[in-house]
């Protein structure tokens, strides 16, 4: 089957326009996962970052002021081994900021570089300036330990928590510059998105132009066809009713003709056989009497065949009687001539019928009744003509031997089907193996 011209380049065109659309929908979705998962993924280390940092200027500020506490229970108390014991303590506070500090450098932004130097530099002063102080005596502690506290450690102390102040604003600082950085990021992605979804929207206003004007112009195009082949479908229907009434025309005309001229002109040869039999005298009638037999025995049997053709082809009763004469007089001729034991019923049945409606119904009952003589093997044929809710309905049984009505269809069943379909009728055919067929025929009455 050729392709119509035209519809290869048509159909590559929506390939390419509808595959080129995924294929842009996907890298954007592609990508709209990597941006998320990198603001995720940024986001996430924003606020680890920041909230580690932050956490450890709190312990850092908590072990700078635990450290001053330590320093002054060390100074001021009068027991060595207590004093011992606070001595440790700040060295274990020393060893804790130390530590503390150290991972605070690994986390350690640009802007944080400044403030993070000074605490250092105030610790190295601090821890340097308490080293000679842990190795006082008591009484050195005592006479100056106050003095020290109030001077010394309690001034450094301040100022190293502010200057861890320092460091978590410019914490808090490094947060809103990464955020904001963050925020460009997702701007940008807003952007992108955007701009990916307005190619798709006017790449997929372009395919759905171009599909809705293929559609519509191959829309029109079946309906041009349809139109046509039910055109085409009307005028054969048309012709073939017009064939079936010229066959019906010129089988009434054969029939006449063989029952006028064929028939009455055989019939005028009997006569004239018996005629001269009877003027001839006794010598001349034994010499050719045989022959005169065997010429009379061969024009009653053509004369008979005629008249049985001339029935077969149109039986003069359907136009002068009507129908149910005519299907009573063929039931008895094939149950005469097959010996098959025909029944027919058709009580109540209109004798006005159209010639159509009688030519029908008879070729039907002659097709069912031929099928059941040749092909079903059948003994017994019931055929029924009734009037029910304004319809003719027929119905042919017998009790044949069945056939597959889906695989079996032949010219008769067809002719049949043709003849009820062009009076708007139903026809019908059921059979089962070994369980007879039954055609059956709704007509409605002309109104």
């Amino acid at each position: 089957m050729k392709s119509r011209p035209g519809a290869t380049p048509t159909r590559l065109m929506l390939i390419a326009g509808f595959g080129g659309l995924l294929l842009l929908t996907a890298l954007t979705g592609l990508d709209a996962v990597r941006i998320l998962h990198s603001i995720e993924t940024r986001s996430d280390s924003i606020r680890k970052d920041f909230v580690e940092r932050n956490r450890l200027l709190n312990q850092i500020r908590s072990d700078l002021y635990l450290s001053g506490t330590w320093v002054r229970d060390y100074v001021l108390e009068p027991d060595a081994a207590l004093a011992q014991s606070h001595l440790a303590k700040l060295s274990a506070a020393r060893g804790e900021i130390a530590s503390r500090l150290k991972t605070y450098g690994r986390l350690l932004s640009p802007s944080e570089s400044v403030p993070f130097q000074n605490l250092e530099g105030e610790l190295s002063e601090y821890w340097r300036l308490l080293e000679p102080v842990m190795k006082w005596d008591m009484e050195r502690r005592k006479a100056a330990g106050y003095a020290f506290l109030r001077d010394e450690v309690y001034p450094r102390r301040t100022a190293m928590i502010a200057t861890t102040d320092s460091l978590s604003a410019a914490n808090e600082h490094e947060l809103n510059s990464r955020i904001f950085q963050v925020t460009e990021l997702f701007s940008g992605f807003r952007v992108r998105v955007a701009a990916t979804l307005l190619v798709a929207l006017g790449l997929g206003l372009l395919l759905a132009i171009v599909t809705t004007r293929k559609t519509l112009a191959y829309e029109r195009g079946a309906a041009a066809h349809l139109g046509e082949m039910e055109q085409a479908r009307s005028e054969l229907k048309e012709l073939s009713n017009r064939l079936l009434q010229v066959q019906e025309s010129e089988r009434r005309a054969i029939s006449r003709e063989l029952h006028d001229e064929v028939g009455q002109s055989l019939s005028a040869l009997l006569v004239a056989l018996s005629n001269m039999t009877a003027d001839m005298n006794g010598s001349a009638r034994t010499a050719v009497a045989g022959h005169l037999t065997g010429l009379r025995t061969l024009a009653e049997s053509s004369l008979r065949s005629v008249r049985d053709m001339a029935l077969l082809l149109r039986p003069s009763m359907l136009d002068d009687l009507g129908l149910v004469p005519a299907l009573q007089w063929q039931g008895r001729e094939v149950a005469r001539r097959t010996g098959l034991a025909v029944t027919v019923d058709a009580s109540g049945v209109p004798e006005q019928l159209p010639d159509e409606y009688r030519t029908s119904i008879y070729r039907v009952v002659q097709e069912a009744l031929h099928n059941s003589e040749r092909h079903a093997a059948a003994t017994t044929v019931r055929v029924t003509l009734r009037v029910h809710a304004g319809a003719l309905v027929l119905s042919v049984q017998d009790d044949g031997k069945g056939f597959d009505t889906e695989g079996v269809r032949g010219m008769g069943m067809l002719g049949m089907q043709e003849r009820v379909t062009n009076l708007r009728g139903i026809f019908n055919v059921e059979s089962d193996a070994g369980r007879g067929t039954l055609v059956m025929v709704r007509l409605p009455l002309p109104v």
